[in-house]
């Protein structure tokens, strides 16, 4: 039977209070995108027309005026005025549970990964990467609200699964923003290199590693596979087995750092997690030094939800 460290009364509270400040913050984040851009009038011919404009400066006349868009137009500004003042208190607050989160070491998460989730979450790409691996048990652990054994979570590296049936969204969005998803990765530290011979992995200058995998070559999926058409960018490596991961139910937590920042993780279902773990150490070809950490981060995941997330086991 394994043990886990209780978190203690303190920093379970901060953390029930800092999470809810976090999601209150996600929400306003999604009202405030509806409402990016603007809309004013315009004359035309000697009649004013009212005109939306987005973040991008593309613009589309949404009629003459009228009873009708004089209301879209207060409304509009009424609300993106009311999304502000929302986004900005509520990045405040965040700053302030973060504060307080370092204060109780409520986390232990490593920074540079709660910062990538960030990134990928501000750039719009995080819907097409899913946690897998190792990393993937401080969602685990923070949901349940206790420390796992060090000894399940020690890695230097994350490893972030591709979702391929949504690539040519995921291209769209990197053209968007004219960039590649190794240009975006050096946003949050820019030595990150790609590993010659190894162009699924980049490197920065701590030795801090992040992999992405894709699932095994199916019909239509591209082969081999570069995330953007920028010529210094990740070729995506095939992992065994991954399709179980891909079409694994999605779980969800918000885990936070050493320093107290914040991100979202977005990772497969516990059971899902177990379920691959436990494959990959009966694999015969599985490198001995790893099978060992396989079969304890499956015990522990499952015990985790056995103890105290019995609301996923579907024997509840």
């Amino acid at each position: 039977m394994l043990e886990f460290k209780d978190l203690g009364d303190d920093a379970r509270r901060q953390y029930i209070d800092a999470r809810s400040a976090f999601e209150a913050l996600e929400a306003a984040q999604a009202e405030a995108a509806r409402v990016r851009g603007g809309m004013y009038w315009k004359a035309v011919n000697g009649r004013d027309y009212l005109v939306r404009t987005s973040a991008r400066n593309a613009q589309k006349s949404l009629g003459p005026r009228s009873a009708e868009t004089e209301a879209m137009y207060t409304n509009f500004m009424a609300r993106k005025e009311q999304a502000d003042t929302r986004l900005k208190g509520l990045t405040a607050a965040v700053q302030r549970q973060q504060r307080m989160n370092r204060a109780l070491f409520v986390g232990r998460v490593p920074a540079v990964v709660v910062d990538i989730l960030n990134m990928m979450h501000r750039h719009n790409v995080a819907e097409h990467f899913t946690v897998v691996g190792t990393h993937a048990l401080y969602a685990y652990e923070a949901a349940a609200g206790v420390r796992v054994e060090s000894a399940a979570i020690a890695t230097r590296d994350v490893d972030l699964l591709w979702d391929t049936r949504k690539r040519f969204k995921l291209a769209t969005q990197l053209k968007r923003l004219d960039s590649s998803m190794l240009a975006l990765l050096r946003k949050v530290d820019k030595t990150f290199t790609l590993r010659e011979g190894q162009l699924y992995t980049a490197v920065n200058s701590q030795g801090f590693e992040v992999d992405i995998l894709r699932r095994e070559v199916q019909e239509q999926d591209p082969h081999p596979a570069r995330l953007s058409d920028t010529e210094e960018d990740f070729w995506v490596v095939q992992a065994r087995n991954a399709e179980q991961l891909v079409s694994a139910p999605r779980f969800s937590s918000v885990v936070v750092a050493a320093n107290g920042t914040m991100a979202r993780m977005n990772t497969v279902h516990p059971l899902a997690f177990v379920r691959f773990k436990r494959w990959l150490a009966q694999r015969p070809d599985r490198d001995p030094l790893k099978v060992a950490r396989d079969e304890l981060q499956a015990d522990t995941v499952m015990q985790l939800v056995d103890e105290y997330l019995p609301q996923l086991s579907p024997h509840r």
